[in-house]
């Protein structure tokens, strides 16, 4: 089995059908698994998406 490739913002944005801002916002903000290499930062899909379902990305609203 070969392993998961990381992907970058630009990719996981995608992936997510979000922007580039939004996952660095979710990063800073909702703690969503992002690696730092260097100066870039590196995704794997299956951390992300047990995230999203997890309810990491969920959206609350003020009554």
């Amino acid at each position: 089995m070969a392993p998961e490739p990381w992907l970058s913002a630009d990719e996981i944005a995608e992936h997510l059908a979000v922007t580039k801002d939004t996952v660095y916002v979710w990063i800073a903000e909702k703690a969503l698994p992002a690696h730092k290499v260097g100066r870039v930062w590196r995704f794997q899909v299956s951390e992300v998406d047990d995230w999203v379902r997890n309810g990491g990305a969920a959206t609350t609203e003020s009554p």
